[in-house]
């Protein structure tokens, strides 16, 4: 076999270069084998990421059984839990793009046949199969696999149980030596925080995607199970290799359309409304709001996993996994299992899956509603479209209609909560919280959390132009697009202007005519800069709307 690394590794010309891997302890008999890249995003602050060299360790030791050489390099990562709430949040998802970027930059400069992909948390994932797509080297993922959910006095605790406790001290329903007993068992070890959160979204979609082994996005980090999961991953990239399988023919539009409605049975974080269409445009092709509608229409929310409910991901997996959802929505022809993968096509995968506990999954013949959990919204307020959970928003707020309470930041709105001045029917608006305006398009956790432990969840919506993390629930509507940044409506609201929301009618909009919103574009000026050097400065000028995905424009012009 001809490999792709001899253009680092073979003839005369070449020798300064083996001496610098000689440099790394290889011996000549490597010098015959393929070069398997594992990108790893090993680091010692993310609790997701804090036991991926074990991971990396056991995939390499795979790597090696098949015959490869394995070799480590870092990948950064954030943990969006610690960033978020101040202005760390506005550096998470520009790190997306950094991800997929450096990752291009190691693979090119040094000649890897074949790459092996170890991530785990929010745009670690969609990150890497950024690259992986733009890169088009065989390649194959592993995730670190989710935290196990924390228990105490018989209820189960997700990280969103601790950003709620934060609202219900604020509300004097909660003491703070309460919360601290909180704290301490909330987040029991390592993995991905444990509720249906952007983390495990992302890694469950992965399976979906065809680019991971069953097991990827359920198996708890905790379990031996990851391990041999991750040892099978490492002799997989051999096999591709051998086969010549690459990322591009498994990331086609049948793959998105199989996540999408993965997606939709999950009841997913509103980011995969982010990361599927920039991995998309990645492969080659568009995947926008209007087709994650048609695909929410028609697929059925089987799952209530944290933070629409009390189920964990260690639940899910218990029940039989990605496997067992996706055959479920094959009953109904939901998803298509010819769809090719990483190890043959995917009903490999659901073949002999059995749902083992319906309380969890859902038949497909009594799911908790006939539509998917993701809905893009339309209308005057949002002309390119609007995201919203609406399998976390409780049934009294799917239509609702009540004043703007207008922020022009999330820590104005935040204090504002905590402060007790958003009353029952209020529509909290934080705006210029956009990929532009923000920048960095933060999430919204702290605020829609405080919400919730305040007992307002079912009582308040919130609309933004900034993005929400997994764990959000209640009637929280993001990505509204065009941004405040860039003269979208917006920006153009009132204090008191009536907001109605219509989820089953996939509507929003402000009660305004036509001509006032006109009037009040005249006037509108936009807010000068937030940050005025450094990435997050250039990140504003080259992103894209949250509709197209944000992704760089000039991306988008090519």
């Amino acid at each position: 076999m001809v490999l792709h690394s001899d253009i680092v590794k073979k003839g005369v010309a070449k020798a300064p270069h083996r001496s610098l891997f000689k440099a790394l302890g290889f011996i000549d008999e490597e010098f015959d084998r393929p070069l398997i890249g594992i990108a790893v995003a090993k680091s010692e602050i993310v609790p997701g990421h804090m036991h991926l060299d074990t991971i990396a360790k056991a995939a390499a030791d795979g790597v090696r059984m098949a015959g490869g050489v394995p070799v480590q390099f870092p990948v950064i990562g954030v943990c969006d839990g610690i960033a978020m709430g101040h202005a760390g949040m506005r550096y998470s998802l520009p790190t997306r793009e950094l991800i997929a970027d450096s990752i291009e930059c190691m693979v090119m400069a040094h000649g890897f046949d074949a790459m092996l992909y170890i991530p785990n948390c929010d745009k670690i994932v969609p990150g890497m199969l950024m690259a992986a797509a733009r890169l088009n080297l065989p390649g194959v993922f592993i995730s670190g696999g989710p935290m196990l959910a924390g228990r105490k006095d018989g209820k189960t605790l997700t990280l969103t149980t601790m950003f709620e406790a934060v609202g219900a001290v604020g509300a004097g329903k909660m003491t703070e030596a309460e919360l601290t007993a909180l704290e301490e068992a909330s987040c029991p070890g390592c993995g991905s925080c444990s509720g249906m959160f952007t983390a495990n979204s992302m890694n469950c979609v992965t399976e979906a995607l065809g680019m991971a082994l069953p097991g990827n996005g359920t198996i708890p980090a905790v379990m031996a199970e990851r391990l041999r999961l991750a040892k099978r991953t490492g002799m997989l990239v051999l096999d591709i290799l051998k086969k010549d399988i690459r990322p591009r023919s498994i990331l086609t539009e049948t793959a998105f359309l199989n996540a999408l409605a993965l997606d939709m049975a999950l009841g997913c974080s509103t980011n995969t409304a982010l990361h599927l269409p920039a991995i998309a445009h990645e492969a080659g092709f568009k995947l926008d709001l209007e087709l994650l509608n048609k695909v929410s229409a028609v697929t059925p929310n089987l799952c209530k996993l944290a933070p629409a409910g009390s189920d964990a991901i260690e639940d899910l997996h218990a029940a039989g996994g990605i496997p067992a959802v996706l055959q479920e929505l094959a009953k109904k022809n939901l998803v298509s299992l010819k769809a090719p993968t990483v190890y043959g096509v995917l009903a490999d995968a659901v073949k002999g899956a059995v749902n083992r506990n319906t309380a969890i999954i859902r038949s497909i013949d009594n799911p908790y509603s006939p539509t998917g959990g993701l809905a893009a919204l339309w209308g005057n307020l949002a002309p390119d479209g609007c995201v919203v959970k609406q399998s976390a928003v409780a049934p009294s707020m799917l239509k609702h209609e009540g004043p703007a309470r207008i922020f022009d930041s999330e820590e104005a709105a935040f204090d504002s909560i905590m402060e007790r001045k958003i009353v029952p029917g209020d529509v909290v608006v934080i705006r210029y919280e956009g990929p532009k305006g923000g920048p960095g398009m933060k999430e919204k956790l702290a605020p829609t959390a405080a919400l919730a432990g305040m007992g307002l969840d079912d009582k308040v919506a919130l609309i933004t132009d900034g993005r929400f993390s997994g764990a959000t629930k209640g009637a929280a509507i993001g990505h509204v697009s065009p941004e405040a940044a860039e003269g979208g409506p917006i920006a153009l609201l009132e204090e008191g202007d009536r907001i109605i929301i219509d989820i089953p009618g996939r509507s929003i909009s402000v009660g305004i005519s036509d001509v006032e919103l006109d009037k009040r574009r005249e006037t509108w000026k936009p807010h000068p800069p937030k940050v005025t050097s450094g990435y997050l400065a250039r990140y504003a000028k080259q992103v894209s709307s949250a509709a197209a995905g944000a992704v760089f424009k000039e991306d988008i012009e090519e």
